[in-house]
């Protein structure tokens, strides 16, 4: 028997790479001489870095960042194995989780520290980009990120408009004069899974600022400023950014992406996966088995295992998904090429209980030896 294991992480419990062990060593106690090859994977949210450079034999490297707050942080990305291609997940430099709760406010935040990553990225001979965006604490439209790659953005008087989402009102003119030259060799393909315009009612201010600590005031002061930079950048560069579906993600990150450095939007798991190769690697597999910390409707909404099962629908693979949980919702998951999902819950607990490591990790162990269990018995090998 040969088995693929593609799960995402379980988000605040186990990586995927973990979880995984987890589930071979299930099948294993089963199945001792099963085939089993497992691949990491992500939508482009967190995991994303973990999952290419495992899948490609690629490297880790940590460098020291401009942070949010512009404290110098600890930020991770990953360079994959053809030593060209740099894979960045923006949060590293710029996440939410590196701002106390207390201090959350995106009129300061900066993506500073993302453009440093893209420099470092390019001292070490990559050409190529995959973002990673989503989980930003910022809502400055990428100008931090630009100014760290050599853009300037000045006032009405010619001085630098500062950092954070509160400069952004202040934009006039821009300098493109002093921009990183190696820029105009790199490519950029950006993991984007929404379609929000940069500015009004559903855009990046209006929808996503207040999670990050934007009061009402702060968030149409974010808005005006928004449209104020999408006015400066159609007057300079001659691009709508507004027209551009999804240049409102990671507070306007995405529009900086898209006009400033020409780069791609693609759906998030897609662009994983086919990095990865996974569709290859899919032949001579009996099933296979997937999942993340909650099945419901947003997974059918395009996220990682559904982009697994898609793949294994095409060569008529069983596809079974493994949850932490499982809304109703998930039903629609079977016409879509999930074969079956079980949530991996055992007992009635807490959320902060079935989310203990240890905990995480046993039930997706003995879930999987009582599924392969059924298996074998199904198969007439019952010992």
């Amino acid at each position: 028997m040969k088995v693929m294991i593609a799960i995402d992480s379980f988000k605040g419990s186990v990586s995927s790479k973990d979880g995984s062990k987890e589930i071979a060593s299930g099948i294993k106690e089963v199945y001792p001489d099963a085939d089993i090859v497992s691949f990491p994977i992500a939508d482009g949210g967190e995991g994303t870095v973990e999952a290419l450079i495992s899948a490609t034999g690629g490297q880790l490297y940590s460098v020291q960042v401009t942070g949010p707050l512009l404290e110098p942080v600890q930020a991770s990305y990953g360079i994959l194995g053809n030593g060209k291609t740099a894979v960045i997940e923006v949060a590293a430099a710029c996440g939410l989780p590196l701002v106390p709760e207390e201090c959350r406010n995106p009129m300061l935040t900066t993506t500073y520290g993302v453009g440093e990553l893209i420099l470092h990225a390019i001292g070490q001979g990559c050409h190529e980009f995959i973002i990673g965006l989503g989980g930003s604490a910022t809502n400055d439209a990428g100008v931090g990120m630009l100014q760290a790659l050599g853009y300037r953005f000045m006032d009405q008087e010619g001085h630098d408009v500062g950092q954070g989402g509160k400069a952004l009102g202040k934009i006039e003119r821009m300098d493109v004069n002093h921009v990183f030259p190696e820029l105009r060799q790199c490519e950029f393909k950006i993991a984007c899974d929404v379609n929000n315009p940069l500015y009004g009612p559903h855009g990046a201010a209006y929808v996503f600022a207040p999670q990050k600590g934007a009061n009402p005031t702060m968030v149409e002061e974010l808005d005006r400023g928004l449209a104020m930079f999408a006015g400066v950048v159609e007057s300079e560069l001659g691009v709508n950014v507004q027209d551009i579906p999804g240049a409102g993600t990671a507070g306007g990150l995405g529009a900086a992406f898209a006009a400033f450095l020409k780069a791609e939007m693609k759906p998030g798991v897609g662009l994983v996966l086919d990095r990865i190769g996974l569709k290859e690697k899919l032949e001579g597999v009996d099933f296979v088995i997937t999942g993340e910390g909650r099945l419901d409707g947003q997974t059918s909404m395009g996220k990682a295992p559904l982009g697994v099962a898609a793949l294994a629908q095409m060569q008529g693979i069983p596809v079974i998904a493994l949850a932490g949980g499982v809304t109703k919702e998930a039903t629609a998951l079977n016409d879509l090429g999930i074969t079956s999902f079980f949530p991996i819950i055992n007992a009635p607990m807490t959320l902060e209980q079935a989310k203990e490591i240890v905990v995480t990790r046993y039930n997706l162990r003995s879930t999987t030896v009582q599924l392969f269990r059924l298996i074998q018995a199904v198969r007439g090998q019952v010992r």
